[in-house]
């Protein structure tokens, strides 16, 4: 098994094999990113990628599910996707699940047909980073797509029967805006309707181009009541019809909340209410990316 640089995965891969289809990030320019800042990104050869595929299955005698890395492995042909996941059904037939992240552009980039092969082939999930849901905050962190294509992208995903798990920023707007910010998040929502939510609070790192903004006070975090108070502000703008698992439980928030959109709604708004006034939020010591 060869893992160039470092290598991440959403935190619901943990205990999936992770194998690397790509190395870093195609657009990797996101301002509030510190990720793949070590490698330059490139596509590995496929004869690598099957020798790690090999590797594996000799290595570990159960794989339920994998994860294939870097950052956007959907930037793949087709074709080439096909073989590796072809390669992975014969491998390990007991496998239940592959998943990718893949950004907006490579969704739309996808036909229809294309999305429902690489489904039938495997593909359980895609992980899209949506970030925000305001065109104003998007251009900002340098996103590199608008609300209207991150929601169709969503909406393509989901058509084709692959569940989409799409995550938000908390705090991305910093100090000005947030209530902006909170609500186009929450409309967002409301609009694709994805299988999964994940929302994580802003934390920054040296390696992000957004750190020198808030070392020279260009950006101003939130404080941590602001922050749950941003979260509340989501959810009271979010209306789906169908299911939709929200999460919050990431190291890096103040409060953990899990649920099922519409059901659970007032639930954990009461949680985020009471937080605030019992002052139990997460010491920063114990936040983490």
């Amino acid at each position: 098994m060869r893992y160039i640089g470092s290598v991440y995965r959403p935190p619901s891969e943990a205990y999936s094999l992770i194998i690397q289809v790509t190395l870093g990030c195609a657009h990797n320019s996101c301002t509030f990113c510190s990720m793949f800042k070590d490698k330059r990104f490139s596509i590995r050869p496929e004869s690598e990628v099957m020798a790690d595929l090999e590797e594996s299955r000799a290595m570990f005698r159960n794989v339920d599910r994998i994860f294939l890395a870097d950052g956007d492995a959907l930037v793949l042909p087709t074709e080439s996707l096909m073989r590796i996941l072809g390669r992975i059904a014969a491998l390990f037939p007991e496998c239940g699940r592959v998943s990718v992240y893949g950004s907006p552009q490579d969704v739309l980039r996808k036909t229809p047909g294309e999305l429902e092969a690489l489904r039938d082939g495997g593909v359980g999930m895609i992980y899209i980073g949506a970030e925000s849901g305001s065109d104003r905050v998007l251009a900002k962190v340098n996103k590199g797509a608008s609300r209207d294509e991150i929601i169709r992208a969503v909406r393509k995903t989901e058509d084709s029967g692959i569940p989409a798990s799409v995550t938000f920023i908390s705090g991305l707007s910093g100090q000005d805006g947030w209530e902006e910010h909170a609500i186009a998040c929450g409309t967002m929502i409301s609009e694709m309707e994805p299988s999964y939510v994940g929302l994580l609070t802003l934390m920054v790192e040296p390696a992000a181009p957004l750190y020198r903004d808030m070392e020279e006070g260009r950006f101003r975090l939130l404080t941590p009541v602001q922050a749950v108070n941003e979260t509340r502000l989501l959810l009271e703008n979010t209306e789906v019809r169908r299911d939709c698992v929200f999460r919050s439980n990431h190291a890096s928030n103040y409060v953990s909340l899990r649920g099922t959109l519409p059901r659970d709604k007032e639930r954990m708004l009461g949680q985020l209410r009471s937080a605030c006034e019992s002052g139990a939020l997460k010491d920063e010591r114990f936040r983490a990316l």
